[in-house]
């Protein structure tokens, strides 16, 4: 069941003397009850306007956003009560205590949940008298998880939520996110990792210069690609690409300095007796080979031939 319809959606920003800026371009997706949802893509792909609009902070140019079957154009007050936004950077009150600033935030709802539970849930809760100001960079994240989750919203936005965090709090923010999804919850989410998309998400959507590019689960967006695998192997002398190319179900070979080669294979348990066969007839000797499963960052370079933080 969708819990999250987008129709046709449309964002324009007008220039003064310049052509109109069409920075989402006629999208259309749905979001489904109870899953991690996510949007990719390159910087100024349109995803953090479209979740704008479905979150009701923009308005479209045209098309419509529904949360549970109601606008979020036509009737934002209902669309509050079941929604809890995380931005990409907030503002708090700076000389309130964390629960007092929870217990401020419960008050402009009909409902709230009490500032200790929801403390609990990204383990703040012995920082719950301490400022804002007090905290660490990945604390001051999982605080405004925490806030974005004081009204026990249905869906919960999360603009971009590990931005920069180290590894460590990155992967700590993650399991909080699937407990925040294993409660229940539906999670939208916008990230600059691929790996942090596969792991959390269960489908994702790709953006690119304001369109939906793509849009499955991560698996099956990985298992379309024409190559499954890359091989890197470096080899003490130098020989013709080409003749690598002729091994059967290596599509692509690029060269890097001292002799670090890069393929693109189909599929890496064919391809891999092939190549170390025509390495013995070529006498090429072939160190440090290493064989990486292909994942979502090919697929955008596939889809867009860009990186994704382009």
């Amino acid at each position: 069941m969708s819990i999250i319809v987008v129709n046709n959606l449309t964002k324009k920003f007008k220039e003064p003397n310049k052509t109109d800026l069409i920075a989402v371009n006629d999208v259309s997706f749905n979001v489904s009850e109870g899953e991690i949802f996510g949007l990719l893509g390159p910087n100024g792909a349109g995803k953090t306007t479209t979740l704008e609009i479905i979150e009701g902070i923009q308005k479209p140019s045209s098309g419509e956003t529904l949360i549970k079957n109601i606008s979020t154009q036509k009737d934002l007050n209902k669309v509050k009560n079941l929604i809890g936004i995380q931005l990409q950077s907030s503002a708090y009150y700076e000389y309130l205590k964390l629960d007092e600033i929870l217990s401020l935030f419960g008050s402009f709802y009909n409902k709230s949940v009490v500032p200790e539970k929801l403390l609990e849930i990204v383990k703040l809760q012995d920082k719950k008298r301490a400022l804002i100001k007090q905290l660490s960079g990945g604390q001051q994240q999982r605080f405004s998880i925490c806030a974005a989750l004081v009204n026990d919203p249905e869906i919960v936005f999360l603009d971009e939520p590990t931005t920069g965090l180290d590894p460590q709090a990155r992967h700590l923010m993650w399991k909080f996110i699937k407990k925040i999804n294993q409660q229940g919850k539906t999670v939208v989410l916008t990230t600059h990792y691929m790996e942090e998309a596969e792991y959390l998400c269960d489908r994702v959507g790709i953006m690119d210069k304001g369109e939906i590019i793509a849009l499955d689960t991560p698996k099956n967006m990985v298992r379309q690609l024409p190559s499954s695998a890359r091989i890197h192997f470096h080899a003490l002398e130098q020989f013709d690409l080409e003749k690598l190319k002729s091994v059967d179900g290596i599509l692509n070979v690029e060269k890097n300095g001292d002799n670090i080669y890069h393929l693109k294979v189909t599929k890496s348990n064919e391809v891999l007796p092939k190549l170390y066969k025509w390495a013995e007839q070529k006498n090429v000797f072939m160190q440090d080979l290493e064989v990486i499963s292909a994942d979502l960052e090919d697929v955008f370079l596939e889809l867009t031939g860009k990186k994704l933080r382009e």
